[in-house]
Order: C-alpha cells, then structure tokens, then sequence
C-alpha cells in the first residue's frame, strides 16, 4: 500500500520536474535572442550612419552655395569651388562604396537618386578640373545642373535615414517582443511553482489531520466524561453503579473510587423519592414502562454526601452491552438557577411596585409642575400686550416659545402617566372630522412644501363629517401620524383617506388611512414602533428630530378612544398607518371655530436688497422688515457693488436681469474686491433659471438661489440658512390649484394689509397691460427685447402668484432667448387668454378673490 502511494508521488515529481527544465531552457534561449537582439541593436547606433546621410546633403548645399557666390562675384574664390566639389564627391563615393551602406544601397529609391547625383558629379568634373577662366565660364551651367540635382541630394538623404530608421525600430520591436515571451514563460513558471506549492500544502495539511485525528480518537471518550460540567453516572440494571465522573464526584461530594459498586439509590436518592425509584427500576427489569428514560430532562431532587436535598434536571437513556442493559444518567445541578428565579420572580414584584409608584408621583408632579406652568404663559401673555421695546417684545416672544414647548413636552408625560395609571378620560364634543382633517393639512402643507412632498387627504366612499369624539386626542393622534409621515418623505406623496363603513349593517366606524413614499420602517424595530423613546435607527431618523413619545402617546389615545392602530411599512417604499375609531354621528351645529395662524418671529439682520421691479422690491422688502431685519434697497448692480464695498451686510438678496449691470456681473465684482461685503453671502432671486443657467450662478460667487415667487416661509428660511438666524414661519396656506396660487396672495395680503396690497396689484395689472400692447408688434421690437420684457414681467407675475402668466411669459422668454421666431410668435398669442383668466382674480380683498377663484 506504501509503495502504491509513493509511485503516483514520484510521477508527480517527474512531471513537475520535466516542466522546471522547459521552462528553464526556454528562458535561456529567450536571453540569448534578447542579448543578441540588444547588441545588434548597439551596433546600429555605434555607426553614425545617419549622420553621414544628413552630412552628404549640407555638404551638395555647401557646394551650391559656394557655386552661386562664384557666379555673383567678379573675380570668384574657384579654390574653394573645387574644394566643395571634392568633398561632396568624396562623401558620394562613401555612400557608393561603404559596406555600411550595403543594405542601403539595395532600395530601389536609394540606388536611383545615388545613380544619378553620382552621374552628375561624373558630369561636372570636367569643368570643375579645367583651367580657371573655362571654370568661370562653365559657372552658370554648372549652377543650373546643381539646382536640378538639389531634389535628388534630398530625396536620398531622407530614403537612407527613412531606411536607418525603420531597421532600428524593427530592432527595438524584436527585443520587446523577445522580452515579452520570455516575461510570459517566467510567468507561467511561476503559477507552475505556485500551484506545485499549493498542492504540496494541501498534501501535508492532509497528513497532519489524519495524525490528529488517529491521537484524538483515543482521548475522546476519556476527555467527554472527565471534563464534563454536568454528572455522568452509568449504571448497570440493577442499580450498581459502574462509571462516576469526575463532575459527579464534585456534585455529589464522592470519589469516584467509592462510588463505583455501590448501589444508586443509597447514594443519591433523597429519602423521599427512594420508594419510586426502586419502583421504577423493578418496572424496566421486567420489561414495563418507562417513564424517566428516553424522556428528555426532568426536574427532580437529589441528594449529596451531607445529606443534603437539592434540585437537579436529570436525564436518562439506555443501551445494550454485553453484560446486559446499562442506563447512563447525565445530572445538572440547578440549585442556583432555582435560586435565581425566585430572587428575579421577588425583584419582578419590586419593580412592578416602584413602576406604579413612579407613574403616580409622574402623575401627580405633571399636575402640579403644569399649574404654575400655565399661570407663567397667561402672563407672559399679558405682559406682552403692555408697552415693550423690541427687545422686550423678542424675549417676551422667546420665551413664550420656550414655554409653550415645555407645556407640550409636559402634557405629553401627563397624558402617558395617566393613561398607566388608568386615569385618562375622554372628553367627546361634537366635531368635524372633514375640518379637523383639512386643519392638520394645511399646517403640515410647509412642511410637506419644503420636503418636495405632495399633501392630500379625501373621503372614500360617502363622507361622515360631524360625529362626538375626544377631538382634542383625535387631534393629536392624527397630527402625529401625519406629521411623521411628512418628516420621513422626500420628494414623494402622502395621502390621507377617511372611509366609513356600512352603518346599517353594524356599529359605525371610521377608517383613517395615512399613506407615504417615505424612507419605511426597519423591520427589526416594527414590533417596537409604538414603544416609548422608540426613533428607529440612523437611517430611519437621520434628518429629524424627536424624543420617540408620540407614536407610543398616539396609540394610548387610540385604544383610550375604543379603536385601534396598525401600520404596514417596506423600508425605501413607504408606510401606511390605519387608525379604527368607534364613533357617533351627530347633526351639525351652527357655530363653527376658526382656527388662528401664528405670526412670524425672528432677528434683525441688515440685508442688502437689489431688485430693479419696484413691486418686487416693495414685496421683499416688506416681508422682511415684518420679520424685524433691517433692508437697503439697490435698483441695479452698480449701485449694489457700491453699497456692498462701503458696507457690512450680514446677506445679499440679487436678483439677475437688471439695467446697468446685472446680477451676475455685480456678484463678481463684489467678490473680486475688497470691500466690506466682499464674502458677504449672495442669494439669487431669479423668477426663471434653467439648470445650467443656476449652475452659472454659483460659478460666479453666489451661494444659493432662491426662485420667484417669493413666499414669507422661503425668504425667511434663506436668510435662515445663511445668515444663521432662527426663524419661525408662518404655517403654510394650501395653494388652490389654478392660474392664481391665492396662497402667495394669502401671505402679501397678511404682510402688507389689503389696502397696500390693492395698490400693488392695479401697478401690476397696469404694468402687465402695458407689456401686452409693446409685444405685439414682437418682430419690429426685436426678439431680444422681447426676452428682456417677458423676463422683467414674469417676475412680477411670480411674486403676485400668477402662475400661469408666469409660464406662459417664460415659454416667451424662452423661445425668444434661442431665436425660434415662430415659437415666439405661438407663446405670444397664447398670452392674451391666460391674462384674461388672471386679470380678474388680482384682487386683495379676501371674499371676492377666492370666489372668482372657486368659479372659475
């Protein structure tokens, strides 16, 4: 068997051996072709041929020189004629003659052009070689053949270096080609010696594990017993025991030596048991059940050296020897578990005690902390209608904030205490749920604004708008799940659907689904989504913020109001939270609340405002001096890049299209010098910027770009987000789907009042009228001036919140800029209709605009 083993080894061997000798003559002889390769490769450019074919052409062009001043000239220098003559024939009998040149000398190019020079010169020495005034007077004829030679000289000077040239680089390629198989044979004897390694390796591995396994088999069977943790006791039927390991010594507290012989039940078996077990062991000699053995682990009590009862998990199972059955027995002490569980069931009856504690002293303390908690803001309340300073008033407003942001955390613990404590109660009123719906709409429409996010809710089915219920809790759970749902979505959707169900056929019940294409929910928290302090991980609330209460709060007020809440979510696709409510529903009453906006707040900061529309100007300015910032105003860029080189601003608001200098020119300038302003930052206000236009933008300085119409929660956020102020916008008003977004409407008119907004409104209808008359007549205004005033009016048309005059005038604007003649001319006539949907819904009172609205 040995020597069947070693013979497939020693061919291996021989093989791998034969290879190594391959490989290694194959590398010889690769080196020997590179080295000859690289002498010959030497010996080319030893010999200086080359320059012996440039030399044979300065040398014609030294003779034809020298020729041509001897025709010039009155009494010629015909000796060093001849002497050029010479020396150029001479160089020609090298070419003609040398062995170097053999090979040359076989290209047709060559040998012909050699031909004929030689030809030439054979021509020439006759007058060269005659008397001085026969020479003077052969000049001119010689100069001419000389001229008529000068392309040959040329031309075999190039075919001898083309030639030279060509065999070196035929050279060069040998040796790398050489070099390159000869790389290819050492690499592939290298992977050869790899893999005779490897496999060498693996051989050996092989070996040393069929050694250790042959030296642990004979250990094992020792080594399971005697190291075990739990006792092994095998014992023979009748209830001698044969094995005691080394485990059961110390459980027990008997040497092995001891043990083995004597009879279980004396030793081991509590008092108690010893009539069962002796019951149990007559039973199975007899062929009778059993009911310990083969059955998995049992908890019994045993019995040590002392005397003493403790417990045990005992298992038992049986096999067939030579001298008749066996039972081996594996015991494990669990005197401390047992102790651990009663010591955990006592800590189990603190905690529940300390819990019900905790939550009544939370109960009682939110109480207690919310009293003067209130007293504090009702008078904070009524120290801000008294005379203040502004700074007074922006304290007085800070921490009315503050304090109401502590009321809200408070009640948040008040309402979960009390629900723990089974003392929260349900104040149903009569409500609509229709109102309460739109109400949370509208204040998460910013919000949902600023995510990119689209906001919608409606009815499914019949509508069931009043009905009693808590609307308070109602409130809160819906303002949670819907506010969750806006935070956690980017540039996606959130639906709202209420549904009822058959209220004939059972008891009336209303169905709220709240559905987005947010970022999910990890499935590994979803069984603790409703958990206190529960915010998912990292990627679940990276951009957000929050304390993880209100999911847990909006379940205790759901199931407080009889219902019920489930959610169903797919990370990277969305969530979707179903709210089930018993409920009752009502006739509607006559009165109806109105619900309150808050107003804006925030810090002075002095901004530079340069705007050339004067409404545009008036509109920004007001917004931002209603926020308490300082404004200068500039009509265009020079009188920005001036301001801005005198002064500190703390922000730059520019827009782009303006006389004089524009925005973008004005940017330069300002961050080009150094003036007070020069790392101020820039905004763009632009009411139309294509990608690449915004791109531009930021190459020339600007630092953001903020795009018309101008709203109060946008133009704060900017100055917000540049100039690091905190400001607190107004909740955004839901934008009515038509040529008018009465939203934009809606913030003038609370930032300016209806008078001074009417008066803005006719300027614009004024102005919009005016720039329809000039472009109609387009082609005789030409079509950059009409960019210019489509581009001038859409601003406008942004900041009132016209926004289907302010497409219209971009795809005006648009067509203008890239010359399409009759685009231009299709957007124009398009124009007359949109203005005269707009027209009548510029209006500043609040009534008339949203009727004319509704009735379009």
């Amino acid at each position: 068997m040995l020597k069947l083993q070693k013979s497939p080894m020693r061919a291996q061997i021989m093989i791998w051996l034969v290879l190594a000798m391959v490989g290694f003559v194959a590398i010889v002889f690769m080196s020997v072709n590179v080295a000859r390769d690289l002498r010959l490769l030497n010996s080319a450019n030893s010999d200086n041929v080359q320059w012996s074919l440039s030399q044979a052409e300065v040398e014609f062009l030294e003779y034809e020189l020298h020729l041509f001043q001897a025709v010039q000239e009155d009494r010629p220098r015909l000796r060093d004629l001849r002497r050029r003559f010479d020396i150029f024939y001479s160089r020609i009998d090298t070419l003609r003659d040398s062995a170097i040149y053999e090979g040359l000398r076989g290209q047709d190019e060559f040998a012909s052009n050699l031909g004929l020079i030689h030809a030439f010169l054979l021509r020439s020495i006759a007058d060269i070689d005659s008397q001085d005034a026969d020479l003077t007077e052969a000049l001119p004829q010689l100069l001419e053949s000389a001229d008529r030679i000068r392309a040959n000289v040329r031309a075999l000077s190039n075919s001898g270096l083309n030639y030279f040239a060509e065999n070196s680089d035929m050279r060069r390629s040998n040796v790398a080609i050489t070099l390159t198989q000869m790389a290819a044979v050492v690499t592939l004897l290298l992977l050869a010696l790899l893999c005779l390694s490897i496999y060498l390796n693996y051989l050996n591995g092989v070996n040393l594990r069929r050694r250790t396994e042959a030296i642990e088999a004979g250990k094992r069977m020792k080594i399971v017993t005697g190291t075990a943790l739990d006792a092994v006791i095998v014992s023979d039927s009748e209830g001698r025991i044969l094995d005691f390991n080394a485990a059961a010594e110390h459980i027990f507290g008997y040497s092995a030596a001891f043990a083995i012989g004597r009879n279980l039940a004396d030793l081991i078996i509590p008092d108690h048991h010893f009539d069962a077990h002796n019951a149990g062991m007559d039973r199975m000699r007899h062929g009778g059940e059993k009911r310990v053995v083969g059955k998995g682990r049992v908890k019994l009590d045993a019995k040590r050296a002392s005397g003493k009862v403790f417990p045990v998990e005992l298992a038992i199972q049986t096999a067939e020897t030579d001298e008749g059955n066996v039972f081996i027995a594996f015991l494990r002490d669990i005197s401390h578990r047992v102790q651990a569980e009663q010591d955990l069931v006592a800590a189990r009856d603190r905690a529940l005690a300390g819990e019900k504690a905790k939550t009544d002293f939370l109960a009682t303390m939110s109480h207690e902390i919310r009293t003067p908690l209130n007293g504090l803001l009702g008078n904070l309340s009524l120290l801000r209608d008294t005379k203040l300073t502004a700074k007074q008033a922006r304290y007085i407003k800070n921490m009315d904030t503050s304090g109401k942001l502590l009321m809200s955390h408070i009640s948040d613990v008040l309402d979960i205490t009390k629900y723990d404590a089974g003392m929260l109660r349900i104040r149903p009123v009569a409500m609509n749920i229709s109102t309460l719906l739109q109400d949370i709409i509208d204040n998460q429409s910013g919000a949902a604004s600023a995510n990119d996010t689209s906001l919608q809710w409606g009815w499914e089915g019949p509508s069931t708008d009043w009905v009693m219920a808590d609307r308070d809790r109602l409130q809160h759970v819906l303002m949670n799940i819907i506010g969750n749902a806006v935070k956690f979505t980017r540039g996606g959707n959130v639906k709202v659907v209420a549904t009822t169900n058959d209220a004939q056929r059972e008891a009336p019940r209303l169905k709220i689904s709240v559905s987005d294409t947010g970022v999910g929910i990890d499935p590994q928290i979803m069984a603790q989504i409703f958990d206190d302090f529960m915010t998912g991980d990292s990627s679940y609330d990276r951009d957000v913020g929050g304390t993880g209460l209100g999911l847990g709060i909006a379940q205790r007020f759901v199931k407080a109001l009889g219902g019920t809440i489930e959610v169903a979510s797919e990370p990277g696709k969305g969530s979707t939270f179903d709210i089930h409510l018993p409920i009752v529903p009502v006739a509607a009453p006559l009165v109806i609340e109105k619900q309150q906006t808050d107003a804006v707040t925030g810090k002075t900061s002095h901004i530079l405002l340069v705007e050339d529309n004067e409404i545009n100007r008036v509109v920004a300015r007001e917004m931002l001096i209603a926020a308490g910032h300082r404004v200068t105003e500039a009509h265009n860029g020079r009188i920005a890049v001036d301001l801005a080189h005198e002064q500190e601003f703390a922000l730059i608001l520019m827009d782009i299209s303006m006389p004089v200098l524009d925005g973008r020119g004005a940017t330069r300038e300002i961050r080009s010098g150094k003036g007070a302003s020069a790392t101020t930052p820039i905004v763009a206000l632009t009411a139309n910027a294509m990608a690449d236009e915004q791109q531009a933008y930021l190459v020339d300085g600007m630092n953001d770009i903020l795009t018309k119409p101008l709203t109060r929660e946008a133009l704060l956020q900017i100055v917000s987000d540049q100039v690091g102020l905190p400001t607190k916008a107004k909740p955004g008003v839901p934008e009515i789907k038509n040529v008018v977004a009465l939203s934009y409407i809606e913030e003038l008119r609370d930032g300016l009042g209806v008078t001074a907004l009417q008066v803005f409104l006719e300027r614009f209808v004024n102005e919009v009228d005016e720039t329809l008359d000039a472009l109609r007549d387009f082609e005789a205004l030409g079509l950059a001036e009409t960019a210019a005033c489509a581009h001038k009016i859409s601003g406008s048309a942004a900041t009132m919140g016209a926004v289907e005059l302010r497409s219209a005038l971009i795809r005006v604007e648009n067509a203008a800029k890239q010359g399409d003649l009759e685009a231009t001319r299709t957007a124009l006539g398009a124009l007359p209709h949109v203005w005269s949907v707009t027209r009548p819904l510029m209006l500043a009172e609040r009534q008339k605009c949203e009727s004319m609205a509704s009735n379009d």
